[in-house]
Formats: structure tokens, C-alpha cells, sequence
């Protein structure tokens, strides 16, 4: 169980981003990262390098913090509309999930792709009517609020002409 140090090159998920110094167990950093060239040994000729790499994290961090305070002045503007198949006593079939929330961005606008559906905070899935505000977590720092209006989908005239003939011909 011999562990060392590396330095990450980019960002790995669960581990850090380029510039930590992060201590690994040997053979993940062997077969891993380094052949994956997502880090390099952590020698004293290396550590030189970090302030290279720091600024670099740096200039990758405050883009991405642009772009998503950018896409959550966008999607607060943004209202999306679903409609829900309802029952006889307004019961509602179906639900609204963060699948079809996810669906409805990405037809909407080529700049809302980059959203992904764990993104969405929806606890549970909407099965009633009116109006909604669903989080969407964009970046660490920075959430948006998007509109929803559910509303029943209208039922179409030839389910009731039928509904209509049906007591007519038991008579």
C-alpha cells in the first residue's frame, strides 16, 4: 500500500484539478494517470512547474465562472411549457421529470446543450398543474431558476363525441 505524490496536469473527477498536489496510491498514479497524461511525479524539478500550471487553473476557472454566469442570466429569462394528459377528476397522467426538463432545453436553444440532467434540481417529479421554479446548478458558485407552466392538455373532441355515443347506444 506505498503511496506517492503527483501533479495533476487537468482536472479528474473525484481527485482535484491541474496544479494539486494530490497523494495517490502507486499504482493508480502508475497505470493510470501517468500513461493517461493527466499527471506527472511529483519531484523537486516538477514542483517548479506548478506556478505555470496554477495560472492556467486559474484562467480555466474564471472563464468557466463567465459562462455560467452568462447561461444563468439566459435561463433566468427562459419559461418552458409542458402539458400533462389529465383524467376525469383532474387526476394527472404522467409527470414531468428533469428527462423531459433536460429534453425541452435542448430543443429550445443551441446554448442550453452544455446543461446536463444532474444539473437539474428536481426533487421529485411534478404531477400537478400551475406554475413551478426548478434550480439548475450551473457551477459551484452559480444556480439558476427556471420558469415552468404545466397545464392540462386539452382532450381531444373525438373522445367525447364517443364518451357522448356510448350511454346512446346501451339505452
Amino acid at each position: 500500500m506505498s503511496q506517492m505524490n503527483v501533479i495533476l496536469k487537468e482536472k479528474v473527477e473525484n481527485l482535484g484539478a491541474e496544479a494539486d498536489v494530490v497523494k495517490v496510491k502507486r499504482g493508480f498514479a502508475l497505470n493510470y494517470l501517468i500513461p493517461t497524461n493527466k499527471a506527472y511525479e511529483a519531484t523537486r524539478g516538477n514542483l517548479r512547474h506548478i506556478e505555470a500550471l496554477k495560472k492556467a487553473r486559474a484562467e480555466r476557472e474564471a472563464n468557466e465562472l463567465e459562462a455560467a454566469t452568462k447561461l444563468a442570466g439566459r435561463l433566468n429569462k427562459q419559461r418552458l411549457k409542458f402539458e400533462l394528459a389529465t383524467g376525469q377528476g383532474g387526476k394527472a397522467f404522467g409527470s414531468v421529470t428533469t428527462k423531459d426538463i433536460h429534453d425541452s432545453l435542448h430543443e429550445t436553444d443551441r446554448q442550453f446543450r452544455d446543461i446536463q440532467r444532474r444539473q437539474i434540481e428536481l426533487k421529485k417529479p411534478i404531477k400537478n398543474t400551475g406554475e413551478f421554479e426548478v434550480g439548475i446548478k450551473l457551477h459551484p458558485d452559480v444556480s439558476a431558476v427556471l420558469k415552468l407552466k404545466v397545464s392540462a392538455k386539452e382532450a381531444p373532441e373525438q373522445e367525447e363525441t364517443a364518451e357522448e355515443e356510448t350511454p346512446e347506444e346501451s339505452s
